[in-house]
């Protein structure tokens, strides 16, 4: 009798442990929309890191070190968007998926400069709160235009 009330106690135990691994794996967010955000979140880092890496440490051209930061964010949502964010693609070949997410990358990159220089030069705000600034629009065209043209 005993045995057996230690083995419950054991089941009792492992699925006590089962039920808390299966919720941490619950955890991952399941909506696109939020991996999106998640992911766009660790682009931004890159890019906004490299922003001001370039411009503040190696003393370029803030719009120069914006579009390198921006590319290089690019290169790191485009791989979580492919591995993590979408579920479902719409282009089958991988190369014109990457040149499809590229092309709009390419539309971000426009509005992300044209904004950057505005609210810098015309505004007289710093680079620095012009980048946090434009990124809102920047992330709501990237996840509209290729969540129609690339991901169901």
């Amino acid at each position: 009798m005993e045995s057996e009330e230690r083995e419950r106690g054991m089941n009792s135990i492992a699925v006590g442990i089962g039920e808390r691994i299966a919720k941490l794996g619950s955890s991952i967010p399941e909506n696109e929309l939020l991996r999106y955000f998640l992911a766009s979140g660790f682009a931004l880092g890159v890019d906004y890191g490299t922003l001001l890496l370039l411009t503040e440490v190696v003393g370029l051209h803030y719009l120069v070190s914006a579009a390198i930061g921006f590319m290089l964010g690019l290169v790191s949502v485009y791989l979580l968007s492919i591995h993590w964010v979408f579920t479902t693609r719409r282009v089958q070949k991988s190369h014109h998926e990457a040149l499809i997410f590229a092309i709009i990358g390419f539309g971000g990159l426009g509005i992300n400069e044209l904004g950057l220089y505005l609210l810098t030069e015309a505004l007289m705000l710093h680079y620095a709160v012009s980048k946090l600034l434009v990124t809102g629009l920047v992330f709501g065209w990237n996840f509209g235009i290729r969540k129609i043209l690339l991901f169901r």
